[in-house]
């Protein structure tokens, strides 16, 4: 089982423990590329909880005595958010309470969604991510005035995926340790997903096919999968095996 994409950014395993610090030159140079002020990581939590479901920022850069933050964008328009997660993968975008405070893309707007509640002094774009479980949210840019191409949408939209997945693989990297899996384990694992039967796997290994059975459900109890396919696709998100 290969993945096509190969190890993206998040995917990579090395020596320095990787921090969500590491995400921000990527989210900077997304801010360029939206000409935007301000940017907010959200996360949706309680995903499978209704009614306990909400928003809260990851990585954010707007100033501790800002009139808007991070937590201001989703104290007022977190339920209008959510909403939206649930029934829409397009960019939602809001204007201002002044007039000259606008988000405009004339040339994408049928495939764009507005709030239309004036509510905050700043005017935004938010790019929904839906991954699954806990890998849901938003990617928002917000400045006093934000005129994108569509060209720019597409292309912020497909990077807030990508450091959205990114994000998950290493919050479920943290949760595991560095040594969770053996050797012996990766190997199997790593065969297994080339798409070799057991006995396959053995032979290359030069072990008995009794032993490659227990690497592969001692990683697949490990990595907290319900069966062996399971085991190998999160062992390529968390960068074990290619």
């Amino acid at each position: 089982m290969k993945d096509g994409r190969g190890k993206g950014e998040g995917g990579k395993r090395s020596g320095r423990q990787a921090s969500r610090a590491d995400f921000f030159p990527r989210l900077v140079a997304m801010q360029r590329v939206a000409q935007a002020r301000n940017f907010a990581v959200l996360k949706m939590t309680n995903a499978g909880l209704p009614g306990r479901r909400k928003l809260s920022a990851m990585i954010e850069n707007f100033a501790a005595d800002s009139p808007v933050t991070a937590s201001s964008i989703v104290d007022i328009h977190g339920e209008a958010l959510l909403e939206h997660l649930e029934a829409s993968s397009l960019p939602l975008l809001w204007n201002g309470s002044e007039e000259n405070q606008t988000a405009e893309m004339a040339d994408f707007s049928v495939f764009v969604r507005r709030l239309k509640a004036r509510l905050l002094p700043i005017c935004g774009v938010a790019f929904p991510v839906r991954l699954g479980g806990m890998g849901n949210g938003y990617i928002v840019f917000a400045a006093g005035y934000l005129d994108l191409t569509s060209e720019a949408m597409v292309d912020l939209h497909d990077r807030s995926h990508q450091l959205m997945m990114d994000l998950l693989v290493l919050d479920e990297r943290r949760s595991a340790p560095d040594d969770v899996l053996s050797g012996r384990e990766i190997a199997c694992l790593q065969l297994a997903g080339d798409g070799l039967v057991s006995e396959e796997v053995a032979e290359k290994l030069r072990l008995s096919v009794h032993t490659v059975n227990s690497y592969l459900a001692s990683a697949t109890m490990k990595l907290d999968s319900v069966n062996r396919i399971q085991a190998i696709a999160k062992a390529i998100r968390l960068g074990y095996i290619a």
